[in-house]
């Protein structure tokens, strides 16, 4: 991904690095692990192929210090890169909607530590509504696609902040310029699980 140009900033090319993604893959899926497809983790739900999420971080552009919401935790892999990135100074809060995969992605995130230092916290929720009790949020990452752009989401964004998410087959870039105006590029072409909400 780094030869490709996929990957273009130090922080995010440092936490690729570090966190491997063989941690967040089911029993016998580990020899897949390093292949560039996204891969099942049960319940319906996948693990993103890792150029899909090189894409999205760099577009997100996380950085130390910061507080991101991370929704369609999953297994985990997309909140201990975020983790890595922010540090001991900031915080990564983690929203998945089905209970056994979230119990099974803290563990997987809790092998670097990140969990206890209390860096990555984990919430049982519909994540389109996002988590109002944690916001603002200097970036959100969302891994499942939505038929729009959730107003909750765009409220928990900070003045500044940027969001990267799937609408329906496109990924959409966000940044707040003001509480009510915000930059948006779409970029075509993907494909993602839909995000579960209350009224599925």
């Amino acid at each position: 991904m780094i030869t490709n140009g996929y990957l273009e900033s130090d922080p995010i090319i440092n936490a690729f690095s570090k966190i491997d993604r063989v941690e967040f893959v089911p029993d016998g899926l580990e020899s897949q692990a390093e292949v560039d497809v996204a891969l099942p983790i049960g319940y319906g739900q996948t693990i993103s192929q890792p150029l899909t999420v090189a894409f999205m971080l760099e577009l997100l552009d996380p950085r130390a210090g910061q507080t991101i919401l991370d929704v369609g935790a999953g297994s985990g892999w997309t909140t201990a890169i975020l983790a890595e990135i922010t540090g001991n100074s900031g915080k990564v809060i983690a929203v998945e909607r089905i209970n056994e995969l979230l119990e099974w992605g803290k563990k997987n995130v809790d092998k670097y530590g990140y969990v206890g230092k209390g860096i990555a916290k984990f919430y049982l929720a519909d994540g389109s509504q996002g988590i109002s009790q944690e916001a603002p949020f200097d970036r959100i990452l969302v891994s499942a696609s939505s038929p729009d752009i959730p107003q909750s989401l765009k409220d928990q964004l900070k003045i500044g902040g940027k969001m990267v998410l799937p609408v329906k087959s496109s990924i959409f870039y966000l940044e707040k310029k003001n509480e009510l105006e915000f930059l948006q590029e779409e970029f075509p072409g993907f494909s993602f699980v839909p995000l579960i909400n209350e009224k599925k």
